[in-house]
């Protein structure tokens, strides 16, 4: 069996062991793949993992041996789900990996926002400490969380994980998901409809998955009903802003603060109006990256891979 890693590199860029992959087939890897190449890298493979490169209809089209393609991620949109089947490929998605990683990623944006940590760092280090009574340092503003109101979008496992965090700090949540379970209800969290989330949050947290309903729902309808000087936090995917008007909110001031880990296009680029603008705290999609969840991915992959070999396919998106 022949398998083929398509973008190794974000999820190993050397520091840990393919074995748990490898020792299944006749491996072969690929750090990058550009799109036009995808077809190419792939070649008589019967099983691919791939990170971010895209695989189409024509792809599949062009690989008639595909049997079976496994995401790096719990996300599966790089992957065109109907054509696949269509064509009786099986796909795998790895649910969970990096809940942990991921909330506290979003807890982190916030507290730099809240505490303005590398602002302060950089005046000690650029000025040196000097003076308690320096104007320059008294201007730099930080806030306290605890009792503000947080609205989680999405309380699946890493919206869940950040509600925590924010109970940990002291402040209230509202949480907004299709299908509320009563029994996550508790003293300081209730769920709520969208627009009760909107006009109740001081700062707003982003964990939905990225699809047809929640693509650009961060747009100027939505700005329009969330509280003057909110915060808003995004680690889901960043089509999920229109940051066209997310860009005129922060010019305004009706949004304070974005911190957000993700962005599209990605890699963003040196222009990108979200991700440079001054009161955008922006991180190169990480969150999901330390190596302990970078190797406990690898290992779930793997173990999807024994399991579908063995005709229990697990985690199966099709």
């Amino acid at each position: 069996m022949k398998i083929a890693v398509l973008d190794g590199f974000l999820v190993n860029p050397g520091d840990i062991s393919w074995e748990p992959i490898a020792k299944q087939g006749e491996f072969t890897l690929y750090e990058a793949t550009e799109p036009d190449e995808a077809a190419t890298h792939i070649g008589d493979a019967e099983v691919v993992f791939v990170n971010r490169c895209n695989i189409s209809a024509a792809v599949m089209d062009a690989c008639p041996n595909l049997r079976f393609i496994n995401t790096f991620a719990t996300g599966f949109n790089m992957i065109d789900i109907a054509a696949a089947k269509e064509r009786g490929i099986a796909v795998c998605n790895v649910p969970a990996y990096s809940t942990h990683a991921v909330a506290q990623m979003a807890a982190a944006l916030l507290l730099q926002i809240a505490c303005n940590t590398a602002v302060f760092d950089h005046y000690v280090k650029t000025h040196g400490w000097l003076r308690t009574d320096d104007p320059e340092m008294a201007a730099i503003p930080h806030m306290e969380l605890a009792g503000k109101t947080i609205g989680i979008i999405g309380l699946g496992d890493i919206g869940g994980n950040m509600a925590r965090i924010a109970e940990a700090l002291g402040m209230n949540v509202l949480a907004y998901r299709r299908h509320p379970d009563p029994a996550q209800e508790s003293e300081h969290l209730r769920f709520v409809s969208l627009e009760e989330l909107y006009a109740g949050s001081d700062v707003i947290s982003i964990h939905c998955p990225l699809n047809d309903e929640s693509r650009g729902m961060i747009g100027d309808a939505a700005i329009a009903k969330m509280r003057d000087g909110v915060i808003l936090i995004n680690t889901a995917r960043g089509a999920v802003l229109d940051d066209a008007a997310v860009v005129r909110a922060l010019n305004s001031g009706k949004i304070y603060a974005v911190g957000s880990d993700v962005f599209a296009p990605e890699p963003c680029g040196k222009e990108h109006p979200l991700a440079m603008h001054p009161r955008c705290i922006a991180t190169p999609h990480v969150g999901w990256a330390p190596r302990e969840t970078r190797e406990r991915v690898i290992r779930y992959c793997a173990e999807n891979l024994a399991a579908w070999r063995a005709g229990k396919p697990q985690n199966r998106v099709v």
